[in-house]
């Protein structure tokens, strides 16, 4: 019986890999993931699980650390055909180019916007990924060193070489990389509000969304908090300083604290959203602000990211808000 692809499908032939020094010390699934781009997770582990992938000819485990030389067999694979990949605006490449903020020959740090997603896919065919890819089409390695939420602006870092990407891998496990954020959250924030020590639990509703809550039962989550400015009591400019690297820390503390981020439609209050979008502020205010590290070498490096100018304007028509209120009330 011949074998034989459905409409939509591709046949891929049998791969060798040769690791380089780059590669080595890395899984081998994580590299998979990499190499195999577009490939589901699950086949990935089903031809591991069956022995299909070979390491110097023989089986191999996902958990198995590469070293340099060895090759690897990959088995045929039958995939979905892709589309060509999608093309990155020109506005947008220009945008990128403007906001990238720090970059060497192993690492760029970017000040994403509000609204792009990391990477593409769940719904989204385009992610900053896949337009830095397109903006630095030499480069034969380019790869997340972290993520944001979509609607999360501000630094984030791409390694340029496997080699980055495993020493910031390894400073963010060990929390040698300081990150620090700004949130526009509702109400008076109290001063004495400094730290906020609470275990988050993630879930997921029916709709398959995820979301997270804090729960004695949950992980470990520590967040570090000053008050940057006030707006009478509207809201407050807030710094956090994440001690933990929980999945939508920040946004759960702040919540938890009684005063949730403006402009968040998951955690935040929705009559509250509607009134401060008509001062301008319509997307999540959580910026990623800055980025404290040392590099390889041993010299720091220290990133500060702006907020774009809409909201700089919102923060001024703010201002104006309370001023206005002040002289009512007075």
């Amino acid at each position: 019986m011949t074998d034989q692809c459905t409409p939509n499908q591709v046949h891929t032939g049998v791969k060798f890999i040769t690791v380089d020094e780059d590669q080595g010390g890395q899984r081998i699934d994580n590299f998979l993931r990499t190499a195999l781009k577009g490939v589901p997770k699950s086949l990935i582990y089903r031809v591991l699980r069956k022995g299909e992938v070979r390491v110097n000819k023989k089986r191999t485990k996902p958990d198995y650390k590469l070293e340099p030389g060895d090759q690897i067999r990959i088995p045929p694979l039958r995939l979905a055909e892709r589309g060509d990949a999608p093309v990155v605006g020109q506005g947008l490449l220009e945008h990128l180019e403007r906001a990238v903020m720090y970059e060497d020959d192993g690492l760029i740090v970017i000040n994403k916007p509000s609204g792009l997603a990391v990477h593409g896919g769940s719904g989204v065919n385009l992610g900053l990924i896949e337009a830095m890819r397109q903006l630095r089409p030499k480069l034969k390695f380019l790869e997340l060193v972290h993520r944001l939420d979509r609607d999360t602006s501000g630094c984030i870092m791409i390694a340029k070489k496997r080699s980055m990407l495993r020493y910031l891998h390894e400073a963010l496990r060990e929390r040698r990389v300081r990150k620090i954020y700004h949130a526009l959250v509702q109400g008076k924030w109290e001063a004495r509000i400094k730290r906020v020590d609470a275990p988050l639990l993630r879930g997921e509703l029916r709709s398959g969304e995820r979301v997270v809550r804090v729960d004695a039962a949950g992980k470990e989550s520590v967040t570090d908090f000053s008050v940057l400015r006030r707006f009478g009591n509207l809201a407050t400019l807030i710094e956090a300083r994440p001690r933990t690297g929980r999945t939508h820390q920040i946004r759960v503390h702040t919540q938890f604290s009684g005063h949730p981020i403006i402009g968040d439609s998951k955690y935040g209050i929705d009559e509250v959203n509607r009134q401060f979008a008509e001062y301008g502020f319509r997307r999540l205010m959580l910026h990623a602000a800055g980025l404290e590290l040392n590099l390889p070498g041993g010299e720091a490096l220290v990133v500060k990211a702006p907020l774009d100018e809409p909201i700089e304007l919102a923060l001024d028509a703010l201002v104006a808000q309370v001023s206005e209120r002040q002289k009512q009330d007075g």
